[in-house]
């Protein structure tokens, strides 16, 4: 097994674990978490698969992308993060009603 087959391959279980946690849990924050598993699961394919030349060079442009994203990132998760102090403040609960409970009239 190579390295980047190894990388590409925990890459997918990141984002694997983290679309189940985004699944099922309830808690806001860990759903946000959940999120940012995820995109370092495609962060990890996508710089582990970059094209490689002959003559050993990596295509810069897959990274190029991931550092991109990286940035998008973090930017999201601050505005989440902006947006669960919000809704905490405004209800005082930062899960979300499951389906056995009762909604309020």
């Amino acid at each position: 097994m190579t390295t980047t087959l190894l990388y590409a391959l925990t890459g997918i279980g990141l984002f694997s674990l983290g679309l189940h946690a985004l699944i099922v849990q309830s808690h806001l924050l860990h759903k946000l978490l959940a999120i940012n598993v995820m995109s370092c699961g495609v962060f990890l394919v996508l710089a582990s698969l970059a094209a490689r030349t002959p003559e050993g060079s990596v295509d810069p442009v897959p990274h190029a992308m991931v550092i991109t994203g990286i940035v998008v990132a973090v930017a999201a998760t601050a505005l989440g993060l902006a947006i669960l102090l919000r809704i905490h403040a405004l209800t005082g609960k930062v899960r979300l009603p499951d389906a056995n409970d009762q909604l309020d009239d």
